[in-house]
C-alpha cells in the first residue's frame, strides 16, 4: 500500500487540487483504494502571479519557484491538519504549475521548487514529470493517460475538460492522446473580461448568446486541428493563435455572450468530431467542464457515444490523483510515460525525486 499526496494547478488558474491516495497492486492491476480530496484556492495575489509568470526573465521566474515550492509545502500541511491525516504519507507527487510548454522547441517548465516543498514539509517529493519525455523528443504531455489506462481502463476513452480538452483511448493495442482544443480557458477569460465572474456558471451565459458563423469558422480553420497526434496545447499557443481572433470580434463590438455561445460551438465541434472519429461506444467525462451544464448538452448533441459523468471528488480531481500515481509508478521504477501517447523515442520513467535535508 502506497500512501501518497497527489498536487496539481491547471491553467484555469482557481487553485492547488490536494489529493490523499491510497494504491495498491493485488496481483491484477493497479487499485485507488481510498482518496481524501480538497481544493485550496488560490489568492487574487497568487493567481495574478501565476497567471504572468509566462512574462518574467530566468532569474525571477527561479524566485517565484521558489516561492510557490514554499507556498506548495504550506498547503500540504494545512491539507494534512484539515483532515487529520495521521498515518504516515510515503512521498507528495506535485505536477506543479506550468509556465511555458513548447515541447518542438525542447521547452516545458512547471514551477514549484522541490526543495522548498521538501523542507516545509519534511517529505520526499516527486515531481518535474514532464522534462524527461520532452528530452526524449516527446510532447511531454498528455501524462493522465497512463493512469486512464492503469485505473480507469473500463472506459473506451477518457475525456478531460479542464483549460484544454483532451483525449485518450486504446488504438491497436496501444494507448494514445493528445490535446483537442481549448476548453475552459477561453471561456472563463471571456467572462471574466466581459462580467467580471471567475466563470461561466452551468453556461448559463453561453446559452443566452447566439450563433456567429463567421467567428466559428475561422477558430475550425486553425491549423492546429488538422495535424496528427501527437500533439499538445499551451497557453503560448493561445496567445498566438486563439485569442487573437476572439480580440479581433470582440473589437468590433460583438456582443460577449454571442462570443461565448460561439466558442462553445467551435469546442464542442472539434471535441464531437474527435469521439465520432474514434468510434468509441462509452467516454468517462471529467474536469470542470463536466459541470458546464450547456456544453455537455451540446456535447451530447454531437457525439454517438455514451458520456459517462462519475462523481464530483472524481470530476474535480483526476489529475490530481493520477499524478500521485506516476508518483508512485516512479517511486516502483515502473515506466508511467508511453511513447505511443507523447511521440518521444521510447518509454519512459517521469518525475524526479527530492529528499528533505536531514534533521
Amino acid at each position: 500500500m502506497y500512501k501518497v499526496i497527489g498536487l496539481m494547478s491547471g491553467t484555469s488558474l482557481d487553485g492547488v487540487d490536494v489529493s490523499f491516495c491510497e494504491f495498491l497492486f493485488d496481483g491484477e492491476g493497479w487499485k485507488l483504494a481510498r482518496n481524501v480530496n480538497q481544493t485550496i484556492p488560490y489568492t487574487l495575489k497568487w493567481r495574478e502571479k501565476l497567471d504572468t509568470a509566462i512574462l518574467l526573465p530566468d532569474a525571477k521566474l527561479k524566485l517565484l519557484s521558489n516561492e510557490y515550492g514554499l507556498l506548495l509545502g504550506q498547503i500540504v500541511n494545512e491539507f494534512v491538519a484539515n483532515h487529520r491525516l495521521d498515518e504516515k504519507i510515503d512521498f507528495i507527487a506535485s505536477h506543479g504549475h506550468t509556465v511555458h510548454h513548447k515541447p518542438h522547441e525542447g521547452i516545458t517548465v512547471q514551477i514549484g521548487n522541490a526543495v522548498e516543498i521538501a523542507k516545509e514539509t519534511g517529505l520526499l517529493v516527486i515531481n518535474n514529470f514532464r522534462e524527461k519525455d520532452v528530452n526524449l523528443g516527446g510532447q511531454g504531455a498528455p501524462l493522465v493517460p497512463v493512469g486512464d489506462d492503469l485505473l480507469f481502463n473500463e472506459y473506451e476513452a477518457c475525456l478531460n475538460l479542464g483549460g484544454i480538452a483532451n483525449i485518450s483511448y486504446d488504438f491497436n493495442g496501444k494507448r494514445v492522446a493528445f490535446d483537442i482544443s481549448p476548453a475552459n480557458l477561453p471561456l472563463n477569460k471571456i467572462v471574466r473580461e466581459s462580467h467580471q465572474k471567475e466563470f461561466d456558471k452551468n453556461g448559463e451565459l453561453a446559452s443566452k448568446g447566439k450563433v456567429v458563423v463567421d467567428l466559428i469558422e475561422r477558430l475550425n480553420g486553425l491549423n492546429y486541428y488538422n495535424q496528427s497526434r501527437p500533439k499538445s496545447l499551451g497557453v503560448e499557443w493561445l496567445n498566438e493563435n486563439f485569442y487573437p481572433i476572439i480580440d479581433f470580434y470582440a473589437n468590433q463590438g460583438l456582443n460577449a455572450t454571442d462570443v461565448l455561445h460561439s466558442v462553445v460551438i467551435h469546442e464542442t465541434d472539434q471535441i464531437a468530431k474527435v469521439i465520432n472519429e474514434i468510434g468509441v461506444a462509452s467516454v468517462l467525462v471529467t474536469g470542470g467542464g463536466a459541470f458546464n451544464t450547456f456544453f455537455m448538452e451540446i456535447l451530447s448533441q454531437k457525439v454517438k457515444a455514451k458520456l459517462v459523468i462519475p462523481s464530483n471528488d472524481l470530476i474535480c480531481f483526476k489529475e490530481a490523483i493520477v499524478f500521485a500515481f506516476l508518483g508512485v509508478l516512479n517511486y516502483c521504477d515502473q515506466i508511467n510515460t508511453y511513447k505511443s501517447v507523447t511521440g518521444a523515442s521510447r518509454d519512459s520513467i517521469g518525475g524526479y525525486k527530492t529528499y528533505p535535508p536531514q534533521s
